[in-house]
């Protein structure tokens, strides 16, 4: 049933051109609860393949005992499919992302849906790109066991908290255990090497449990994290605004996250500064890897220029086609990315860590196979983006590479909008 349901979709996309996708429509509110562009573009180039792996839904029974719920009450899940050969002992959990919830009204609609509630989960999804079981479309984790674990609590998985007269619960920081508890009870104690890794809201929830994660395991397993669009800045709007930190001060708050946030961040900065990864990627002990778009989509979309901060509509166009953006918008971005440069140095100076911010209008690269590993992905310094992570992880090389400015990549996989 499930093969038929992305089957579907499938036709759905054939039906349109391959380079525009559905964007973000509605109230802001549902831009900043939507981390993921598209479901349909996320795993496009992946659903004409008549030989794409699809992984079956896995409850956590466990869970429920432990209060380590959804938004509404269901079972958390995650995705697992078995390594074997050289990677029967090497584990890659990856955390879904999906946008976070900030208000009683948007959490009460998440739960409605598959990022607040197991019951509309999907039973089973495609494993492209770093989840992908092909040597030729992921050579270096292609026989690890590959887990995804599904977002379902709008947090970021930090939460802790509920709200009884709305019915919600915000568990994220029990799921994460909960989860990581029955992964290690199914073999992953035994790992010699492990990669925790997740897109968007994912991303920002990987380099929150990094060194958590490291801590779950002997010093001789080679564990390392990898944040993929994950680094959301602290910026200023068009408007002059911070649209983003008014958002992550509402979920912090309502969630109860703050107590499960890093504590050498806490310590000093007020807890909605610590949910920005700005403040927390120098402070993180285990080797890091941060992969991200110069130009990251879905933040000039949602953080940068959001409909909120521009009421007449000047960065309407630009917001979904980079193509349309006038000259002084594009100065705009471009003062965008010096502010993304310059955040990263510090963290950038540890020999530890890997680096690879390309100059593309794109979120979420290494879940999708035509960004992660095929004949024409995005290329920075000789390198796609699935070997200068694979080097990075195995050692084979140190991984820092930046991008020149836009327009000079010309190997971008750029997303482009619809209205």
């Amino acid at each position: 049933m499930g093969k038929l349901f992305w089957l579907a979709i499938a036709i759905a996309i054939g039906l349109v051109l391959s380079n525009w996708v559905h964007g973000f429509q509605g109230y802001e509110y549902h831009h900043l609860n939507e981390t993921e562009p598209s479901l349909l573009e996320a795993h496009e180039s992946s659903l004409f393949q008549s030989n794409t792996l699809f992984v079956g839904l896995t409850l956590i029974h466990t869970a429920a005992a432990k209060g380590a719920v959804c938004l509404d009450g269901s079972l958390p899940a995650y995705h697992l499919h078995r390594g074997y050969g050289s990677g029967a002992n090497s584990w890659l959990i990856n955390l879904e992302g999906g946008g976070w919830c900030n208000s009683i009204r948007t959490c009460v609609y998440r739960k409605r849906t598959r990022r607040g509630s197991s019951t509309f989960m999907e039973k089973e999804i495609p494993f492209t790109g770093i989840l992908s079981n092909k040597a030729e479309e992921n050579p270096d984790f292609f026989n690890w066991n590959r887990v995804k674990i599904r977002y379902c609590d709008g947090a970021s998985f930090t939460g802790d908290s509920e709200d009884k007269t709305a019915d919600l619960q915000f568990r994220g920081q029990r799921i994460w255990a909960a989860a990581i508890e029955d992964l290690m009870s199914q073999g992953m104690r035994f790992a010699e090497q492990a990669l925790l890794s997740g897109c968007s809201a994912g991303g920002l929830a990987t380099i929150i449990h990094c060194d958590e994660f490291r801590n779950l395991f002997p010093r001789t397993t080679r564990v390392k994290c990898l944040s993929d669009a994950g680094l959301f800045l602290d910026a200023i709007d068009i408007s002059g605004g911070h649209t983003l930190r008014n958002f992550y001060t509402g979920v912090v708050g309502l969630q109860g996250a703050q107590k499960n946030l890093p504590e050498i961040c806490t310590n000093h900065l007020d807890p909605t500064s610590c949910f920005f990864p700005q403040n927390l990627i120098a402070s993180v002990r285990t080797p890091l890897f941060i992969l991200n778009a110069a130009y990251d989509s879905w933040q000039i979309q949602s953080s940068i220029a959001p409909p909120s901060a521009d009421p007449h509509g000047y960065w309407h166009d630009c917001r979904l086609n980079y193509a349309k953006c006038t000259t002084s918008q594009i100065q705009f971005l471009q003062g965008f990315r010096i502010h993304m440069l310059n955040i990263i140095k510090e963290f950038s100076r540890s020999y530890k860590n890997g680096l690879f911010i390309n100059s593309c209008f794109s979120h979420c690269q290494s879940e999708r196979q035509d960004t992660w590993f095929a004949e024409n992905s995005p290329i920075v310094k000789n390198k796609v983006i699935a070997v200068a992570v694979g080097d990075w992880y195995f050692d084979r090389a140190g991984v820092k590479v930046i991008d020149c400015p836009y327009p000079c990549d010309n190997t971008c996989h750029h997303l482009v909008f619809r209205s």
